[in-house]
């Protein structure tokens, strides 16, 4: 296809109109019925879709339903013959699935201005869609144009370049893992295993095991031998996440097998040499840890040769936007929800919401918001942001503060099905101090649904 020349994929019986659209430069890919549409379409990368609707038979739009589906990033218009608006099911199937629709006859003048502006539309959204460029190839890579991200980009590519620990900082939600899996597979490794292990997930008296394996008989229960996460992932990566929770006694180990290369099934006096990058993550100050005695100082040394710090989302002037149109498109295409896009307000308080959870948040409510919304546009209700003010802007730091604590403490107790225990762990504090901040903000765990 030319270079700037607009396509149109175009299912159904001709009508004059298609003609006049080849002499004002679009390129027409025909199709006569749905199924001719999904062989056409997949050949070729149209800009906008057109469907002649001259039925209102059922299974007429089932089949125009999976046909949209499949193209669920290409934006269609219709094509309507007198009175079938008439019927309630086509004209709520035209409402849902279409950016605009035409009667029959055609008023050719409002056609070019209604494809001008879809096609208009297709255009920006597929520059959205690239801006982040090469790290941003799949769906759920790492997206951002603001000047923290592309500083991040630039950082991300010298380290991938190199073989030397790389240790991961920034709040939860921000995308550690992410950034782990794009170091790796712009690394030297990236044919090799990505091991990741969630530190703190990982119960205290198998951390041993789990992290270096063990052998048959090395305890009750041990009827075989097991490999271990850093011997699973030779040759390649591991990924420690949340490192700050590792037990003040695993850390040994961890500190000798960083040293040495080395490492010992539980059971075993054999030792083993097991060649791997080491990628850490946490979200945790590990250099207040190590003043209150919680972290080893040598450890943090020789995982903390390459840092790279995570911006929080609140700090990536312009990313919202982006990101919140990119995972649209992401659960659209998924759920095939009625929503098209954001309303004004929806974009606006999205803009100002502090997002304590970050890029995770942030997923979690536009995937909820594509399935709950019940118009076109998104609404601040479908996001569950209707009763949040805006904090960003207007108020005293210490009150933006008090707002980002209490929503995450919602979110991880959400998160965790309102497990105390496991809530106070993910956020790196006690108990006690968890019960004391949720009586501060008044929350029960019945009140977190």
């Amino acid at each position: 296809m030319e270079a700037g020349t607009k396509s149109l994929l175009y299912v159904g019986v001709d009508f004059p109109e298609i003609k006049i659209l080849s002499s004002e430069g679009w390129q027409i890919f025909k199709a006569e019925t749905a199924a001719d549409a999904l062989d056409i379409g997949h050949k070729t990368t149209p800009d906008v879709g057109m469907v002649y609707l001259d039925s209102a038979d059922s299974n007429v739009l089932l089949q125009f339903e999976e046909c949209l589906r499949a193209f669920s990033s290409l934006r269609w218009i219709a094509v309507v013959t007198p009175g079938l608006l008439d019927c309630s099911e086509c004209a709520e199937f035209i409402y849902t699935n279409f950016e605009d629709y035409h009667s029959v006859p055609v008023d050719t003048e409002r056609l070019l201005i209604t494809l001008g502006h879809v096609y208009g539309m297709t255009r920006l959204k597929r520059k959205l869609s690239t801006r982040t460029g090469e790290l941003s190839r799949s769906s759920c890579q790492i997206h951002g144009e603001s000047p923290q991200m592309k500083e991040l980009f630039k950082q991300l590519v010298k380290v991938a370049r190199v073989d030397s620990p790389v240790l991961l900082t920034g709040e939860s939600g921000t995308g550690k893992e992410l950034v782990a899996r794009e170091i790796h597979q712009h690394s030297s490794r990236k044919d090799e295993a990505f091991v990741a292990v969630n530190c703190g997930a990982l119960p205290e008296k198998l951390i041993q095991s789990e992290l270096f394996g063990y052998e048959k008989g090395a305890f009750t229960g041990a009827v075989t031998r097991k490999t271990g996460k850093i011997e699973a992932a030779a040759g390649g990566t591991i990924f420690l996440d949340e490192i700050g929770d590792l037990p003040y006694e695993a850390q040994v180990n961890l500190l000798r097998f960083l040293q040495e290369g080395t490492i010992e099934r539980v059971g075993s006096t054999e030792v083993t040499k097991v060649d791997i990058r080491v990628i850490a993550a946490t979200h945790v100050d590990l250099e207040k840890a190590i003043k209150e005695g919680k972290f080893r100082e040598d450890l943090f040394y020789r995982l903390n040769v390459l840092r790279l710090n995570l911006p929080p989302l609140r700090e990536r002037e312009g990313d919202i936007d982006l990101l919140a149109n990119v995972f649209f498109d992401i659960f659209s295409g998924e759920n095939g929800g009625k929503a098209k896009g954001y309303s004004k307000q929806a974009m606006k308080i999205m803009r100002n919401h502090t997002w304590p959870g970050n890029v995770r948040e942030l997923i979690n409510r536009v995937q909820r918001a594509v399935v709950m919304a019940e118009s076109r546009l998104i609404i601040p209700q479908d996001l569950g942001l209707e009763k949040r003010k805006s904090e960003r802007y207007g108020c005293s730091l210490n009150n933006v503060r008090h707002h980002a604590e209490k929503q995450v403490i919602i979110d991880t107790l959400y998160n965790t099905n309102r497990n105390v225990s496991e809530a106070s762990r993910i956020l790196g504090i006690s108990r006690v101090t968890l019960y004391r901040l949720m009586e501060k903000y008044q929350l029960t765990r019945q009140k977190i649904m």
